[in-house]
């Protein structure tokens, strides 16, 4: 390993990760030396994140280089005239994210690929658009998204503006592989901008994605807003100047911004965890809405692809919607506007199966993915032809996709369709609250939770426990069909099988005889599964408050029998 370090010292350009790893040599840390070297930060489908440090498991500008050239050589070869079309890169406010990002630039324009790079931190929804707006050949963002402040990382969109997926995950990694081993090409920032392979872009490429938002029809409201107030966080992150330019210029006057978060600080001093999915993250942003007694309290999270909402309720206090709420309501939203196509509408195998009803309802096309906006984009726009147009995507973690100018998450569109949509709904006398409690009424009542298990270390493969002896009965109710997407294979409870066009992961969907399902997750690195439960319930004679009752119930009851099974399952088998 001494080698190996000391190569790495060689080539590493930052004086910071140098000393740190110097240190840990003089002090004899080979454990922690070890944890740095004994792998590499893996590039995937995600691209790339990890914890700030040196050593080639760790996110560092050394990474960064030989990444980039990884990427940019795979970029010459894949296709004909990557160079010319260019390579957007952008950055978050994270600490490093700027260095790296010049790093990246710098290291593609050596390769002479054209870059177009952004002046300021901006959200990675406006860097996917960047990749369709100037018809790149792909895009890189820094961004380690909701991750905690140590963190950092990279992600790679394709030409056609969608994140990737495979093969290009495998053969983005192998070509860094093979550029780690050799002198990596390098240009100045300053050089490169004055050959004009470096564009530094200006505020007329954030005038184009306000204009494709503000300019699409699903964004056109005839309803002047005058009773949704809003307040809003940009949770330290990069959401906040665009958010309020979105916002005030549809003409939503009663906007207030968390001072404290508004501006991009990758310290994220005011939140244990930048997530708005974490309790207590979104605290200062519910006191505002509290204070200016507003309609709705909203955040994105610090790279701005991900939206949460509460919503007032008639006591005067917030609800918290869950993303599948989210997800239906703006689904039905936008579906009731008038479309000149068959909208085509997505969601994952782990959201909610209202979305199916909501946009059979509409007459939509309805289709399914495995998790993640990568598969989502590619998905639904594969289908699209001269008929069928892609209109929304969502899944569970607060990611919306409403229309076609960005294909990916995008927290600052989505922001603008809700507001939109609460504004609308208060015209016709009704709240977002009445909305859901309406779609409930007429499609039933679909409650979501989501619960992870830690196992025990020494436990057998869940996923193997689990095709060893599947259950014919969840909590009393008999499983109906199993879904394993590790071999693409639906069964029926009568032994009947059919094939299932998925890419293959390790995924098990049970569906039982009361329309409830059960997904289960196992990790692939360490011993704990992730759940998804899902319980139906159809309201008879408009009686809400029961049958809403009743779904709780039974989801709890749900819960409990199935993991309670699962944990029995694996200490029999320890």
């Amino acid at each position: 390993m001494k080698k190996q370090l000391q190569r790495w010292l060689d080539r590493d350009p930052d004086p910071v990760t140098r000393t740190e790893l110097q240190s840990l040599l003089e002090s004899g840390n080979r454990d922690e030396l070890n944890r740095r070297f004994s792998t590499r930060l893996k590039f995937g489908t995600a691209g790339l994140r990890g914890v700030v440090g040196g050593g080639p498991a760790r996110m560092n500008r050394l990474v960064i280089r030989e990444s980039s050239a990884g990427l940019g050589s795979y970029l010459l070869q894949q296709i004909g005239d990557a160079a010319q079309r260019g390579v957007v890169v952008a950055f978050d406010g994270r600490t490093d994210s700027r260095t790296f990002a010049r790093d990246a630039a710098c290291v593609l324009a050596a390769l002479g690929i054209k870059v177009y790079f952004t002046p300021r931190e901006t959200a990675t929804p406006i860097a996917a658009f960047g990749v369709l707006y100037f018809n790149a050949a792909a895009g890189v963002v820094v961004t380690a998204s909701h991750n905690p402040p140590e963190y950092n990382g990279v992600k790679v969109y394709w030409e056609n503006g969608a994140q990737i997926i495979p093969p290009h995950d495998t053969g983005i990694a192998a070509a860094i592989e093979m550029a780690s081993d050799g002198e990596i090409p390098w240009v100045t920032f300053e050089d490169a901008v004055t050959a004009g392979t470096i564009v530094v872009l200006d505020e007329e490429f954030y005038r184009g994605y306000l204009d494709a938002i503000q300019n699409s029809p699903l964004f056109q409201s005839d309803k002047s807003p005058t009773s949704t107030g809003i307040a809003y966080t940009a949770m330290h992150g990069v959401g906040a100047a665009i958010a309020e330019t979105l916002l005030g210029d549809a003409g939503f006057d009663k906007v207030y911004s968390v001072g404290s978060q508004r501006d991009p600080d990758g310290r994220f001093p005011t939140v244990a965890f930048p997530n708005p999915e974490e309790p207590g993250a979104m605290d200062a942003v519910l006191a505002l809405a509290r204070e200016h007694e507003t309609t709705l309290a909203c955040a994105n999270d610090p790279d701005a692809d991900r939206l949460a909402v509460a919503v007032r309720t008639p006591e005067g206090d917030y609800q918290l919607l869950t993303g599948d709420m989210l997800g239906v309501l703006l689904a039905n939203y936008l579906l009731s506007k008038p479309h000149p196509f068959i909208p085509i509408v997505c969601t994952t195998i782990v959201s909610s199966s209202m979305l199916r009803s909501v946009a059979r309802a509409a007459g939509a096309d309805y289709y399914e993915t495995l998790t993640g906006f990568k598969w989502l984009a590619n998905t639904a726009f594969s289908h699209e032809d001269g008929e069928h147009q892609f209109l929304f995507a969502y899944e569970e973690a607060l990611g919306y996709a409403p229309g076609r100018q960005v294909r990916d998450k995008d927290g600052l569109s989505a922001l603008l369709a809700f507001a939109q949509m609460t504004e609308s709904l208060a015209h016709e006398g009704k709240t977002v609250l009445d909305q859901l409690h309406s779609l409930y009424l007429q499609h039933g009542i679909y409650l979501t939770a989501q619960r992870s298990m830690a196992l025990q270390a020494d436990a057998r493969p869940v996923g193997e426990l689990l095709r060893k002896a599947p259950p014919e009965h969840i909590g009393g109710h008999r499983v109906m069909q199993l879904d394993d997407f590790s071999v693409g294979t639906r069964r029926a409870a009568d032994g009947s099988l059919e094939e299932l066009d998925f890419p293959r992961s390790d995924v098990l969907v049970y569906r039982l005889d009361n329309s409830s399902r059960v997904i289960v997750r196992p990790s692939g690195t360490e011993p704990k599964v992730k759940c998804y439960y899902e319980v139906v319930e159809k309201v008879a004679d408009g009686a809400l408050d029961s049958g809403m009752a009743h779904a709780r119930s039974s989801l709890t009851r749900l819960i409990d029998a199935h993991q309670t099974a699962v944990a029995q399952l694996c200490d029999a088998e320890v």
